[in-house]
């Protein structure tokens, strides 16, 4: 859907921001359509800081505090906070959004009607927006300590009525806590005059007993049809708030109790200690002593006074959603790029990333295959460039090494005249005992000593027999050679070799 003036929806981070609903003194509200991933999607309400404020701190930090202390409020009858989108020179609260009306424009079209709003009916809303109010007066913080909060501008513009009949308080964009981070400047006075509480015209510190006395003025207006506090200039209007005698509702609508004359009397008490203690038991009170109409009858009364408008909402608001439909439903139906038509990441860039032009970036879906082909960084190529030969390396290398332990085995087979002349070395006299185990065996040749001098096997020497030692001295091997025990005496052990009729080499330990 395009704007009414033709242009399409601005976007602001993942939200689409359409038409305007309504202005106020601080924003406006606009449309608006988050758009989730995986096709999430849903309409909410925008309100935009007007751009006069937007370079005021004071003013900004105003507008997000309604964010903070809105979001801490969780209760049907209060119009919830969803999100915040802060950019350089402009701020957006996302809200939810509901299908209804002021209770202003509801007050203005019965009484261009000739009539005003039902007792019934003003009963029903007063009560949710006294329950309402309760809800942010008790809200706490994350560690559960109270944030005294105080909307301060209850009035017939800040009550939205449901096309459902559930009344909802809204903008609690000048409220005050004790955790804001911007305070009211002195002597300035924030809100509606004709609805403030006397404490707070005389800039006194103010409670929750400041919004029941605004609500005891909306409940006055709305069962009588008429203004309280009106008047030509804003100094007349004060005076009237100060000093004024009210007069109880049924002196001008003789269909009200005078239990409710009572109920508005006491919120509209001079002195905060004479008022309701909380608006909870102000809306107690207030059910007893006047009848409710049903959630079904506020929204059908709302629908006879505003059903125009209400239906001018719904277009828009379905035009909206369906654009928004159909572009998630074009993304996921669209058809899936072929692994070819991927643009090379060789041919594209030489760096890590690859940035692949794409024209309609709102009908086309790239598959998981391609996409992972466009992006593809080539230091990923290269390190499997790497592994890959690493791997043929390592394969290469046992193979080589199995094939010289083969050519060992087939040297150690041929006969032993093809080995080169060894030296004489010296054999020890024999000894009574076996040769030592160290020595090494061969069951696939016929056994028997060497003689060193001549290289020719001994034949009466029996299997494992040492031959006679050389006229030459021992040999000793040298210290610290790998495998030699440590001696037993003073007199270091020598380490004699000689070859049997196979040439196999063997070793035997002399000791002293």
């Amino acid at each position: 859907m395009r704007t009414s003036q033709g242009a399409l929806p601005r976007l602001v981070g993942r939200y689409a921001v359409y038409d305007e609903i309504s202005s106020g003194g601080m924003g406006s509200v606009n449309y608006g359509r988050l758009l989730g991933p995986v096709g999430f999607s849903r309409t909410v309400a925008i309100k935009r800081l007007h751009a006069q404020f937007v370079k005021d701190p004071e003013f900004v930090s105003m507008f997000i505090d309604e964010a903070r202390l809105a979001a801490r409020i969780r209760h049907p009858n209060v119009v919830q906070t969803t999100d915040v989108v802060a950019l350089e020179d402009e701020i957006f609260l996302v809200m939810e959004f509901v299908q209804g009306e002021s209770l202003s424009k509801l007050w203005r079209a019965a009484s261009a009607k000739g009539g005003r709003i039902p007792p019934e009916v003003v009963s029903t809303v007063m009560v949710g927006v006294l329950h309402g109010l309760h809800a942010a007066h008790e809200a706490t913080n994350e560690r559960g300590e109270l944030l005294h909060i105080v909307h301060r501008d209850v009035s017939p513009q800040n009550i939205l009525v449901g096309a459902d009949g559930v009344p909802r308080v809204i903008d609690f964009g000048i409220a005050k806590a004790s955790g804001r981070a911007v305070s009211t400047r002195d002597g300035q006075l924030k809100g509606k005059l004709a609805y403030m509480a006397p404490e707070q015209l005389r800039s006194q510190p103010v409670d929750r007993r400041a919004d029941i006395f605004a609500a005891g003025i909306v409940l006055w207006e709305m069962l009588t049809g008429k203004r309280l506090f009106a008047a030509e200039s804003e100094g007349a209007v004060v005076t009237k708030v100060l000093e004024l005698l009210v007069e109880p509702p049924s002196a001008t609508s003789p269909d009200v109790p005078t239990e409710v004359d009572a109920i508005v009397q006491k919120a509209l008490a001079r002195e905060p200690a004479e008022r309701f203690e909380t608006a909870e038991a102000m809306a107690l009170a207030l059910e007893v002593a006047l009848t409710m109409a049903s959630n079904t009858r506020v929204a059908r009364f709302v629908a006879e006074l505003a059903g125009a408008a209400l239906q001018k909402r719904a277009k828009a608001v379905a035009a909206i959603e369906e654009s928004s439909d159909n572009r998630v439903r074009a993304l996921d139906s669209a058809p899936t790029l072929d692994p070819s038509d991927v643009i090379d990441a060789e041919k594209t860039r030489s760096d890590t990333f690859v940035e692949a032009p794409v024209t309609q970036p709102s009908s086309m879906s790239v598959s998981g295959p391609a996409l992972l082909a466009a992006a593809a960084p080539r230091p990923r190529i290269a390190a499997f460039v790497i592994a890959g030969a690493l791997l043929v390396g390592i394969l290469v290398a046992g193979f080589i090494g199995i094939r010289s332990l083969t050519d060992s085995r087939s040297v150690a087979a041929e006969p032993t005249s093809a080995l080169p002349p060894l030296p004489t070395m010296a054999i020890p006299p024999p000894a009574t005992s076996a040769p030592s185990s160290w020595a090494s065996t061969s069951t696939d040749r016929p056994a028997g000593p060497i003689d060193p001098a001549n290289e020719q096997p001994i034949a009466s020497a029996p299997v494992g027999a040492r031959p006679a030692p050389p006229s030459a001295g021992p040999r000793p091997r040298p210290a610290g050679v790998a495998g030699t025990p440590a001696p037993a005496t003073s007199k270091p052990c020598t380490l004699h070799s000689f070859f049997d009729q196979a040439g196999i080499k063997h070793f035997e330990k002399q000791c002293p």
